[in-house]
């Protein structure tokens, strides 16, 4: 069976796509980096999470408006950000 060979413009990619697939495999190569030299388990986790963020960027995503008296709550907490403070 034989076939025409298609012309390289039917193959070829935009720049930038090509850019931002460099870029996304670069963000994912630096968290894999990251998780691999801390010693916190939740940081693991976190490292985690953003490189499938970064490989769904469609993915849904939460936020203060889905949860809105938490969301009030935590931002109701003087000490929420601030580390303990040694007296």
């Amino acid at each position: 069976m034989t076939t025409t060979p298609r012309p390289i413009r039917d193959l070829d990619v935009p720049l930038e796509t090509v850019q931002a697939l460099v870029a996304r495999q670069n963000a994912c190569q630096t968290l894999a980096d990251a998780a691999a030299h801390t010693h916190s388990p939740s940081d693991r986790i976190a490292y985690a999470h953003d490189a499938w963020l970064l490989g769904h960027p469609d993915g849904a995503c939460s936020s203060d408006a889905d949860y809105p008296v938490w969301a009030a709550d935590l931002a109701a907490k003087p000490t929420y950000y601030r580390p303990l403070e040694a007296s």
